[in-house]
């Protein structure tokens, strides 16, 4: 079945609550809307994500939404040596009291406790601005900083819903980004992360949508410059029926150009082995090389997350919109295997 690409504003639900409109966009076409979400609340999931590289390290930057289970998370992972600090604060049942944004385009973030304050804010032209002030982040260590993202000129992004089949009621719709150039300063305990322009990237993860018992997913992004072009993707797949319109792309100077499935090649023996990714379409081969990675768990009564992170180099070839063949080499980015059950 032929990929559908929607370029109109249309609804992800219909007056009864059942998911509707499924394909892929170029912009945020998809109107998401939790009033009219029919399935219990527990079953709704909400995230938002920036993963920000500089030269030296990357910084994931996460809000959970996940019926019983919540947190924010923030992970620290040097690219020069093994060390890396994480913090969770884990937020039982919050079954929506987070209000996260309903629009990936304008909704902004502003979360503050005695412990952390976190502001993600949408301002005008697609920037974003980042703030994060952890007094005591990992070994005690303060988390402070501020960073401005801005969109390359004309930059499109990757939006999708999908529907689940035999489960009537479940949808993924999702918008990524993987595109931002950062500037700005974090303080990370005694030492400063530089991000300049030319040097240092930020990828957008928006997720909304109400899942089945049990999924297992795959996601990889990266974002980089490689031979005097910025150089962005977004791959993954999950037991969502993704025939409309696949969570794939590759961008290059912000511009979108659609791949088909993507498969992940991982070693059954060996995590650490180099991943390989091919596409269906034949216009994708690449290759990972892992820096490190991260495991984590959670668990809230009956529902339970569990996830290994992994960062490091990407480095292949793609074929583009126009036909022409584009190779790049070791842009920055991340990888996870995500495992959900209720």
């Amino acid at each position: 079945m032929a990929q559908k690409e929607i370029s109109s504003l249309v609804p992800v639900l219909d007056e009864l609550g059942l998911p509707v409109n499924f394909g892929w966009s170029r912009n945020s076409c998809f109107i998401y809307d939790p009033a009219f979400i029919s399935a219990p609340r527990r079953f709704v999931c909400e995230s938002d994500r920036y993963i920000l590289i500089s030269p030296s390290h990357l910084i994931i930057l996460e809000i959970l939404d996940d019926g019983f289970l919540g947190y924010i998370g923030m992970s620290v992972v040097s690219l020069r040596d093994t060390k890396r600090s994480t913090q969770m604060y884990r937020i039982p049942f919050p079954l929506g009291t987070l209000e996260l944004p309903r629009n990936s385009d304008t909704g902004s973030i502003r979360l503050q406790h005695k412990k952390y304050f976190l502001n993600f804010a949408a301002m005008e032209g697609g920037v974003r601005i980042i703030k994060v002030d952890i007094p005591k982040f990992g070994h005690h260590r303060n988390l402070r900083g501020e960073l401005v993202l801005s969109p390359p000129q004309g930059a499109e992004s990757l939006a999708t819903s999908m529907p689940w089949r035999e489960r009537k009621h479940a949808f993924r719709c999702t918008r990524r980004s993987p595109w931002y150039i950062a500037e700005g300063v974090i303080q990370f305990g005694t030492q400063e992360l530089i991000f300049t322009q030319g040097n240092s990237w930020g990828i957008f993860d928006w997720s909304r949508g109400v899942r089945p018992p049990s999924d297992l997913r795959y996601w990889a992004s990266g974002c980089g410059q490689s031979g005097g072009k910025q150089v962005g993707f977004s791959v993954g797949y999950d037991s969502a029926d993704s025939s409309l319109g696949t969570a794939n792309a590759f961008f290059l100077d912000g511009k979108l150009h659609k791949l088909d499935q993507v498969s992940f090649h991982i070693s059954p023996s060996n995590w650490f082995q180099p991943w390989r990714f091919t596409s269906s379409d034949n216009r994708l081969e690449m290759i990972f090389a892992l820096h490190q990675e991260r495991a984590e768990s959670h668990q809230m009564l009956f529902q339970s997350l569990k996830r290994r992170q992994a960062c490091g180099f990407f480095s292949g070839r793609v074929i583009l919109d126009d036909g022409s063949e584009f190779e790049f080499q070791n842009i920055t980015g991340f990888a996870e295997r995500r495992k959900t059950r209720f």
